[in-house]
């Protein structure tokens, strides 16, 4: 059979591997018969897992793995050290043609090396951002870079701004997306060296919808698209963000079992509550991907459960669908060609 998306998962990254990883897969090709999946991995450990599932077997491979790449080794040169590791056997699938995409909740310096050195930039890329999208009070948002470019310069964010749009047009389906620039207030004479150079290139952007600079008070009201910013900042956003969330969580649980009434009023409304809470949960839209690659690359929490696992699967058949490598390159390809962007 003919797949519409084959994708490469590493098997043996994050902290719930391998069990969850392979549920997701499980998940997934149980709910598309039109996909495929190939594990990287321990033979032995992988297959384990699968044995507690019913499944089509022919929509699931393993691929049999000597090697791990942990989180507290150099990145680059576990990348080049470690060629049977289930990431980067994963990653050369994709660079080979075998796969469309590959998913990992391993090392996000050695997803991020790995994506970059093994899979490569697309024509006209000169930088791959890592772009999660971000639960908002009106929907998403794309925060673009959050950390794979901390010494990135303003005309890197200018393509972080038209991937990070072309994305959310083609992917998420949001026409004509809005596009902001983080900085420490909405006048345009503020920020540093980076964003002040950026602005008037941004504003200057045929193609893409900029409204100007965004406050990080205001990310979470959800009124811009696609957040640019470079890694530093973003990810500084990014962990705030998941903290404070957790944080809310917890207090909020404190207060209902804090009494009596408290405790009858917290049963009363937890379908409610948990309706709300899903819409903030940022795993249910999949991984960030590493935009501007020639493959799709996507990076899952460590700790990513099934379910995140799953929603990353979905989010690659999705960016399969879209063409979203193929119009990046349409549309960055010429300006390359043109001279028209600076290394």
């Amino acid at each position: 059979m003919d797949y519409s998306t084959v994708i490469a998962l590493d098997a043996m990254g994050g902290d719930n591997a391998p069990g969850e990883i392979v549920k997701g897969a499980v998940d997934a090709v149980n709910e598309r018969n039109d996909i495929r999946i190939q594990l990287y991995g321990d033979k032995d450990s992988v297959e384990a897992e699968l044995q507690k599932y019913t499944y089509h077997a022919e929509q699931i491979a393993v691929i049999h793995t000597t090697e791990e790449i942990s989180c507290d080794e150099s990145p680059a040169a576990a990348i080049k050290k470690k060629k049977d590791s289930s990431l980067v056997r994963a990653l050369r699938a994709v660079k080979d043609g075998e796969c469309d995409a590959v998913i990992s909740a391993g090392s996000s310096g050695a997803v991020l090396v790995g994506g970059q050195v093994i899979v490569g930039k697309c024509k006209g890329v000169k930088r791959a951002p890592l772009a999660p999208v971000m639960p908002t009070e009106k929907g998403i948002s794309l925060l673009i870079d959050c950390g794979a470019n901390v010494d990135a310069r303003p005309e890197h964010l200018v393509q972080f701004a038209q991937m990070g749009s072309i994305y959310m047009e083609h992917v998420m389906g949001i026409p004509n997306p809005k596009v902001a620039i983080v900085n420490i207030g909405a006048e345009e004479a503020k920020g540093n060296a980076l964003v002040k150079e950026t602005y008037p290139l941004l504003k200057e952007c045929k193609g893409i919808n900029f409204v100007g600079s965004i406050e990080a008070r205001d990310i979470p009201k959800g009124d811009v698209d696609v957040i640019v910013t470079e890694a530093f900042v973003g990810n500084v956003i990014l962990k705030l963000e998941e903290g404070l969330a957790k944080t809310m969580m917890t207090i909020v649980k404190r207060g209902m079992m804090s009494s009596l009434m408290g405790k009858i009023g917290g049963l009363l409304a937890k379908p409610s509550l948990k309706r709300t809470l899903k819409t903030f949960d940022a795993s249910e839209h999949g991984g960030a991907p590493l935009l501007g690659l020639k493959g799709l690359v996507v990076k899952i929490h460590g700790s990513s459960t099934a379910k995140e696992t799953r929603n990353a699967i979905m989010q690659c058949v999705s960016f399969k669908e879209a063409r979203i490598n193929e119009r990046i390159m349409e549309y960055l390809a010429p300006a390359q060609d043109a001279g028209q962007i600076a290394e």
